[in-house]
């Protein structure tokens, strides 16, 4: 049976963190980090998903894990998040997508 892979669901509540601290209903990751119980750290790499590509953000949400272990982790995505251009998040991404399928 298929499911979401996770990291869709890490993506999809950083969004929701995203739109607390836009609207000031939260005024600062670090109030944001103390009332879910995280380090700001984890805030930080949770809100970084928000800064992918588009087209990687959709494919991430729509992609499925019908073999136990998922293809790509949000840990994966920390090092394409960081990129700041999206054509270089596209070449990362789909590099770790090759690497995680040989593995």
């Amino acid at each position: 049976m298929s499911r979401p892979l996770f990291v869709a669901q890490m993506l999809a509540q950083a969004h929701r963190m995203r739109r607390l601290l836009d609207s000031g209903e939260v005024p600062s990751a670090a109030e944001l980090a103390r009332r879910l119980g995280f380090t700001r750290a984890r805030i930080s790499q949770l809100l970084d998903l928000t800064l992918l590509a588009p087209d990687i953000q959709e494919w991430l949400l729509f992609a499925t894990n019908d073999r136990g272990r998922d293809i790509i982790t949000e840990r994966d995505l920390r090092a394409v998040a960081q990129l700041r251009l999206w054509e270089d998040q596209r070449t990362e991404f789909h590099r770790a997508l090759a690497w995680k399928a040989l593995t």
